[in-house]
């Protein structure tokens, strides 16, 4: 049966105006990470910290839209074979004059490799959307932060993944990732502890 329902998506750099839904899926990524115990960021906080810096030489964002009109030239198009129902579609619209709403997006820094004298990007967050999964979305935003490295002539880049998360490992796996946890242990100071070693 050919497809008869068409999503068109674009991947763009998150603005200020973007805050309030950014924090919106990162409150959605929390949950789906039963992890809202360590959630303590705030619409405030976020425009204070997320800006500050051109992007790619600290945190950047991308967000992933899509509309079922034609955005720009360059427009992925997505087929469906039916319509797809979004239940938040109000909460994330970012543009009703264009009908275009965030399905998605991924959070990303700058770090250094000394072993590959290169540096790269650390994946800090990467979340679609629940309704809009296994559609395609993930591995796009992925790609978008693989193509930046390649054009800045980054070396890798890097990220952490949640070891319950079966349907995320397999599709990291299926991008050509590599697991090195039999060679590094992630640790980390925060809170309390921070401000003690930092005393």
């Amino acid at each position: 049966m050919e497809p008869s329902h068409s999503l068109f998506s674009r991947i763009r750099l998150a603005t200020p105006a973007d805050v309030p839904r950014i924090y919106k899926l990162l409150h959605q990524q929390a949950v789906f990470s039963h992890l809202t115990y360590d959630f303590s960021a705030t619409e405030s906080s976020l425009s204070a910290t997320l800006f500050k810096y051109a992007p790619f030489t600290s945190v950047t964002i991308f967000l992933l839209e899509v509309s079922p009109n034609p955005l720009t030239p360059s427009d992925r198009v997505i087929h469906l074979e039916h319509p797809l129902t979004d239940p938040e579609r109000e909460t994330f619209i970012s543009d009703k004059v264009n009908d275009v709403t965030v399905v998605g997006f991924v959070s990303f820094f700058p770090n250094y490799s000394s072993f590959l004298a290169k540096h790269g990007f650390c994946i800090e967050d990467l979340f679609v959307r629940e309704c809009y999964r296994r559609k395609g979305f993930g591995r796009m935003l992925l790609s978008a932060v693989a193509k930046q490295a390649v054009k800045m002539g980054y070396g890798k880049v890097e990220w952490a993944v949640i070891d319950w998360n079966d349907n995320a490992i397999k599709f990291y796996e299926e991008m050509g990732a590599q697991v090195v946890d039999h060679k590094w242990r992630l640790w980390w100071l925060s809170s309390a502890a921070l401000e003690k070693l930092g005393e």
